[in-house]
């Protein structure tokens, strides 16, 4: 069973019952039987001078009268003449309704005040039919224009000409004849058969977030690389880990190459940026209503609208049922299908079941293939389709439903970059650059396409004619490619060619919240840890393991040695292409928590002293190993993967000079016997410039600050 991480909600919650207002019904009787005189009398009309009253403006531009007559207090006093006493501006039964609509304090606020002028709407009141006692309940439908479910103020002005009515999206959807209405010659698109799925064990390692909207709304933008799960933190936040190793990096930034800021992909304002270039995309275009109904859906649109109604208020026991019930009665019906297919898929995140999701797939795949579905439900059935086999770590079948859809519609670009990222999540970075190039070849400005083509030949090793890609990329601010992979690998390649305008990168890519810092810039994090470059035993809180480790240097440095290739004196070379010059060969013997082959066999005390300690045999996301560098060797700078572990270098052969460690602004030497223990979020650089080999033992242990459940539940690197 595939173990669901982040759900959001499926379907709109059921939307709560406008509240009714109790009153007291033993006045009903009473002025039931004067209704239709009262509001005949407050329908008379406003004239501007009668006997004894003038016609006055209100605050809102309405014109009321006010009393005038006998005394010199007439038109001075607002609720009532002077001298001739003509009563109140307001009769009882206006204040009555309107008590009983608003309620007290409302009602004072808005007659009082005069923000709308009651006795014109209860004058036009004859002109709809009505029962008094809904009225006095507050159940007013003909005057509920905007749907809310109540009578307010908004009610009013449109009762009163003074704005339009705004009808509920629901009821201007179902009403509306553009989302009925087709182009016949465009409406529907020929598919090739897809091949069934057979339900195979999701792969962990190609997680991906599932959507949370399900909006028909098709979307048309790419996917990246592979999302991280969101982290907890722990309960301390005393360190911050922008610190000032971040504002050290712009220490003679003024001269260097400024990049473009990419345009923000939300809503959001834009985060001041200093001296930083921007520049202002055009405003996106609103999206087109996808047509999911042909020919025969149109007869049945009642009965589809009632199983889609259920969906959308979360009722999806119930939904599913009308939907099964349509296919059955209706199995030519692609809408009818779809329908399922969605409920189904809502299903499987509710009840966090991939059998479930299983079917949706499925279900996405029939409505696909009816011969008389429309182009739009055929993209939208296939592209959900793609997202979920992907989402279950089924990434050839995502891959293969991919490329129906580009045999289908081979001039939307967008299916081919969701191509293209599928080989990448493949590793096929071949088949993936195929892609991409065949993109920028027909849409050469592509910044989707740039990015992840400037990425595949950074991997390539393909330093200098990455750059520009990746800048392109970056900058086109297009969905897709605000990412931190490609902040921090267009900064290394800046950094390899020598162009300091690599931390003028790294600082746009941590105010847009991908690193913690310009100096800590590993992608796979926990909020909230403290952050330094350097810690000492006594900070980590594992002083047992370092006393361990310098106690018992000579034995672990002495089956090290035994280990060593002897004609080359070498471990396996380094393979993370780290390396400017020179050899570095490593010998592993555990990887994310668990023992390497037989590795331990040839140094089996080492492994003995270690098997007691936790924190380091079982940090998932870490290594233990032996690392030996040559003369004339450099490692360019680099950070670690994830701030959630620490790492223990422990000097075994240490030549007197010209072996170092810089971790941000600080060098370093190790010592034989000693540990050294750093932060590898944090930028680091090695150089050997002795006169033989050097050989340490690196021990990853966790971040002191990770809880127990912490650790448990952080995915391996």
């Amino acid at each position: 069973m595939q173990h669901y991480r982040h759900y959001g909600t499926s379907c709109p919650p059921e939307p709560c019952p406008a509240p009714v207002e109790e009153e007291v019904y033993a006045e009903e009787e009473v002025y039931g039987e004067e209704a239709e005189s009262l509001i005949q009398e407050e329908a008379e009309p406003m004239v501007k001078q009668t006997d004894g009253k003038t016609a006055v403006e209100s605050k809102n531009g309405k014109r009321s009268e006010r009393g005038g007559g006998g005394g010199e207090g007439g038109g001075e006093e607002e609720e009532g003449g002077g001298g001739g006493g003509t009563g109140t501006k307001y009769s009882m039964f206006t204040w009555f309704v309107v008590l009983a609509l608003l309620g007290v304090w409302s009602s004072v606020a808005v007659v009082y005040f005069e923000v709308v002028d009651y006795d014109s709407v209860i004058a036009r009141a004859k002109e709809f039919p009505m029962n008094l006692s809904d009225v006095l309940q507050g159940k007013l439908t003909a005057y509920d224009t905007d749907g809310d479910g109540d009578f307010d103020v908004e009610d009013a002005k449109v009762l009163l000409g003074l704005k339009a009515a705004d009808r509920p999206p629901e009821e201007r959807a179902d009403s509306s004849p553009s989302s009925v209405h087709h182009e016949d010659g465009n409406d529907e698109a020929a598919v090739p058969p897809l091949v069934e799925d057979v339900f195979v064990p999701d792969d962990p390692r190609h997680d991906l977030h599932p959507e949370e909207d399900h909006t028909e709304t098709i979307d048309t933008t790419g996917v990246l690389l592979e999302e991280r799960p969101p982290e907890e933190s722990p309960e301390s936040g005393r360190y911050l880990t922008s610190s000032k190793f971040s504002q050290q990096s712009e220490v003679g930034a003024e001269n260097r190459s400024e990049p473009v800021e990419p345009q923000p992909q939300s809503d959001s304002p834009k985060e001041a940026r200093g001296d930083l270039h921007t520049h202002t995309a055009p405003p996106s275009a609103k999206t087109k209503k996808p047509k999911l109904l042909n020919k025969f859906d149109k007869t049945i649109k009642v009965e589809i609208d009632a199983a889609e109604k259920l969906r959308k208020k979360g009722k999806l026991e119930e939904a599913l049922r009308a939907f099964e019930s349509l296919v059955e009665q209706n199995p030519q019906s692609p809408r009818a299908r779809y329908g399922r297919a969605q409920v189904e898929d809502d299903l499987a995140e509710k009840l966090r079941s991939n059998d479930m999701l299983q079917k949706a797939i499925n279900s996405y795949r029939e409505a696909a293939e009816l011969p008389d579905a429309t182009s739009d439900l055929l993209r939208a059935a296939l592209k959900r389709r793609a997202e979920r086999q992907q989402f279950l770590g089924r990434i050839r079948g995502s891959l293969a439903t991919l490329e129906k859809m580009v045999q289908i519609f081979p001039d939307d670009i967008s299916l081919r970059n969701e191509m293209g990222v599928a080989h990448l999540l493949l590793g096929d970075n071949k088949g993936a650059s195929r892609v991409f190039g065949e993109v920028l070849a027909v849409a050469p400005s592509n910044g989707f396409a740039k990015v992840h083509y400037g990425f595949i030949l950074k991997s390539e090793n393909k330093i200098a004619e990455s750059i520009p890609y990746l800048k392109d990329g970056i900058e086109s601010g297009e969905p897709g490619t605000d990412d931190g992979r490609f902040y921090f690998h267009l900064g290394d390649a800046l950094q390899r060619v020598g162009d300091e305008s690599a931390y003028r990168w790294y600082e746009l890519g941590h105010k847009r919240g991908h690193f913690a810092s310009v100096w800590q810039r590993s992608l796979y994090n926990v909020d909230g840890l403290k952050a330094q470059p350097w810690w000492t035993a006594k900070e980590t809180g594992y002083t047992d393991l370092v006393r361990t480790l310098e106690r018992n240097w000579k034995t672990i440095r002495d089956e090290a040695l035994a280990m060593m290739d002897q004609k080359t004196g070498s471990f396996v070379p380094e393979e993370e292409n780290l390396r400017e010059r020179g050899e570095w060969g490593q010998y592993t013997l555990w990887q994310q928590g668990k023992k390497v082959g037989n590795a331990c066999q040839g140094v089996p005390k080492t492994c003995s002293l270690l098997e007691k300690h936790s924190e380091a045999t079982g940090c998932r996301r870490g290594q233990i190993k032996f690392s030996v560098m040559h003369p004339g060797t450099h490692v360019w700078p680099h950070t670690g993967p994830t701030n959630c572990r620490l790492r223990m270098h422990l000097g075994l052969v240490v030549p007197k000079h010209g072996c170092k460690i810089r971790c941000t602004d600080q060098t370093r030497e190790w010592e034989e016997g000693r540990v050294l223990i750093f932060d590898d979020s944090f930028e680091h650089e090695v150089w050997q410039e002795a006169g033989s080999y050097r050989l340490i033992f690196i021990v990853d242990v966790w971040h002191p600050e990770l809880t127990g459940p912490q650790r448990h539940g952080l995915s391996a690197i």
